[in-house]
């Protein structure tokens, strides 16, 4: 075979070798009957220097799995334990999954390439190891999204077709297979950190956690490496709620061992944009008691760090530990009113003028009868619109005018040039969209809607980057 096109900055690092034995089991592919390349991210591949391989090559690694040149020499099972509905499950780990290959990006971050949908593992029960095609257009559709709105997020790098057909209880099967790549800073979940412990390993611990603060972090030596990872963990975690709440996402199954140690949003399974700022909207249909809803992530994040925290006190007293988590209300509220200030083009002002913001915008789109998206594109920057006939002599024309006042304070950091503010809507990921889109797939494969709709959230990208 001829060797691989790679641009110069491609830098194969499989950093993971030097803990695979204390938290991965080396595994095989699944052999597919087909390959049939649906999507592949080059924007994202361009950064680790693979953008230059043909299609053929790349269903070639990314359906087939061949190693890539100096990386992994066999896929790695990652294994964990994790709270479940808040429920401790001993009996998980990568169970339709695998690390694929690690790279240095063009800025010297280790990112990972893992799978979903790649096969049976050791860790698989009685799962099939596959992925439903549905299933990952729409992790296409949430991290193209998410992406766009800022939230820190896997990228969906590839996603090949099977050929399989799969069963399934909770869409209609027959459905078609797919196996997804997914590009991360990370795979090590605080479930990894949960098994540890759970096996008594103090030794191990140590590893684990010095292997993530000098691979993910950066981060050499100190005086409490456990107490100093939590620290990391929570900055980076306080975020990603506050992003979830600033882009109206709603995860749908914020499980620890859903949680990425590097503060990743990842594993896109129930998951909704929530049309209102309703804070009781849930995304998983089995969330009967609304654990996971909208308004409660930021509980259920503090909470899965706390498990966090527990699992190291394996290695480190309690006092710094419990610092740590004392640390997510405070970093949780900066976060909000700053990511909320970017999202609405506004220079922010100090905490307790932006909070006021905030809640005046609350109120607005909670009583007032306004979407969390056209709320955000309606009052974008320099916008200061008028309230809609249908809100005029309501409650809602009051809330308008209050929030309107609140905004008049404003300087805008953002003003409406670009293209897309000048359109009547904003993007949206609303389910019946999902839906229509992958509609198309499944009755006509038509791909074409799926494009165009990540062409258009790429575009509003551009805009709230202008």
């Amino acid at each position: 075979m001829t060797p691989e096109p790679q641009a110069a900055s491609t830098r194969a690092d499989p950093a993971i070798l030097s803990i695979a034995d204390a938290i991965a089991h080396p595994v095989k592919a699944a052999n597919f009957p087909q390959t049939i390349l649906r999507f592949r991210n080059d924007r994202h591949a361009a950064t680790i220097g693979l953008d230059a391989l043909d299609d053929k090559r790349w269903c070639h690694h990314f359906g087939r799995f061949n190693p890539m040149p100096g990386n992994l020499p066999q896929p790695l099972a990652l294994a964990y334990h994790g709270h479940q509905f808040r429920n401790y499950n001993p009996q998980i780990g990568d169970g339709r999954g695998f690390l694929f290959a690690q790279f240095r990006d063009d800025k010297g971050r280790l990112l990972d390439l893992g799978t979903k949908g790649s096969g049976q593992t050791p860790f698989s029960r009685d799962g099939d190891g596959r992925l439903t095609l549905k299933g990952a257009v729409r992790e296409i559709l949430a991290t193209e999204m998410l992406e766009t709105l800022g939230v820190h997020t896997s990228k969906t790098f590839s996603v090949i077709e099977t050929g399989e057909s799969l069963w399934r209880g909770d869409e209609p099967s027959p459905t078609r297979s797919a196996v997804l790549v997914r590009l991360s800073h990370s795979h090590i979940r605080f479930g990894t950190f949960q098994r540890i412990a759970f096996e008594d390993d103090a030794a191990k611990m140590h590893r684990v956690v010095r292997y993530a603060l000098e691979t993910l972090y950066d981060q050499q030596n100190g005086e409490n490496d456990a107490a100093a990872l939590l620290n990391l963990a929570v900055e980076r975690m306080a975020d990603l709620a506050a992003s979830y709440m600033v882009a109206g996402f709603v995860h749908g199954v914020l499980n620890t061992d859903n949680m990425n140690i590097t503060g990743e949003s990842f594993d896109y399974g129930p998951w909704r944009f929530a049309p209102t700022w309703d804070p009781g909207f849930t995304a998983a249909y089995f969330d009967h008691g609304g654990l996971y809803a909208f308004a409660r992530q930021p509980e259920a994040i503090h909470w899965n760090l706390g498990q966090l925290a527990v699992a190291l006190r394996l290695i480190s007293d309690a006092p710094p530990l419990i610092a740590a988590l004392e640390r997510f209300g405070p970093l949780y509220q900066q976060a909000l009113v700053r990511r909320f200030c970017w999202r609405l083009g506004v220079v922010p002002q100090g905490m307790e003028t932006d909070r006021a913001l905030v809640g005046a915008a609350e109120a607005l789109m909670m009583q007032g009868g306004l979407g969390i998206d056209a709320f955000f594109f309606a009052w974008m920057g320099d916008a200061t619109p008028e309230c809609p006939a249908d809100q005029q002599g309501t409650e809602g024309e009051a809330l308008w005018s209050a929030f309107g006042a609140v905004k008049a304070g404003y300087a805008p950091a953002r003003v409406r040039t670009h293209a897309y503010w000048q359109g009547d809507a904003p993007q949206s990921m609303l389910i019946g969209e999902v839906e229509d889109i992958w509609a198309a797939i499944a009755e006509r494969d038509d791909w074409g809607p799926l494009s165009a709709k990540v062409d258009a959230v790429r575009t509003m990208g551009e805009a709230l980057r202008g």
